[in-house]
């Protein structure tokens, strides 16, 4: 049988601005723009026609219609989650990668990782941030920045100078079997060129 849903993400922007009642604190947990969870609300209740929130002066306010689909959506996402978490990924270890929102995945090629390293059963949260790494819901990070988080090993993915990608990881960590694989495979597939007896470059205030 085919559902007919929502695109997904714009069934997470609404039930988080409906939780929060806030177009900014959804976008700050989805790691999006406040107008990109606007515009994502507004492409939903064009698409069912039903008005979800009313938008008052520096106030959100859920709609009846909008409180009655609010339950089904969360609980929805509830069962979502509990699945998925019943799922073990194949290989003895499980290490969960988080990846900022405008990451291409298809950078990684994480099939072949798999194929490789059949003793690490790797999960994606994407998007993730500092926030989920602080959490510990994922053990290591892709966050877009400067790299300086004090505590935590920040290695750049790729040799670019400025704004950028990197690998980030808490300093107790950082030295897992698992984690060290990961990041060695990203500088791979990121096109650095490996060089014996190579000290990864640490920022933040842990180490040089």
């Amino acid at each position: 049988m085919t559902h007919a849903l929502p695109p997904l993400n714009a069934l997470r922007a609404f039930e988080a601005a409906a939780r929060h009642l806030s177009f900014k604190l959804a976008a700050h947990e989805l790691h999006v723009t406040p107008a990109a969870v606007g515009q994502q609300v507004k492409a939903l209740e064009a698409r069912l026609g039903v008005q979800l929130f009313e938008r008052l002066h520096k106030q959100l306010i859920l709609t009846a219609a909008g409180q009655a689909y609010l339950p089904g959506v969360s609980e929805g996402f509830r069962h979502i989650a509990d699945a998925t978490s019943q799922l073990k990924p194949a290989g003895a270890v499980l290490l969960q990668l988080g990846v900022h929102a405008s990451f291409d995945l298809r950078r990684l090629d994480l099939s072949a990782f798999r194929s490789t390293h059949a003793e690490i059963g790797l999960r994606v949260l994407q998007p993730a941030g500092l926030h989920e790494l602080v959490e510990g819901k994922v053990d290591l990070l892709i966050a877009r920045g400067l790299g300086h988080h004090p505590g935590y090993r920040c290695d750049r993915v790729g040799e670019a100078s400025g704004l950028g990608d990197w690998l980030i990881a808490p300093e107790g960590t950082a030295d897992c079997p698992e984690i060290v694989s990961f990041r060695a495979w990203l500088r791979a597939v990121a096109g650095e060129t490996p060089r014996a007896n190579r000290r990864p470059r640490l920022v933040g205030g842990v180490g040089s």
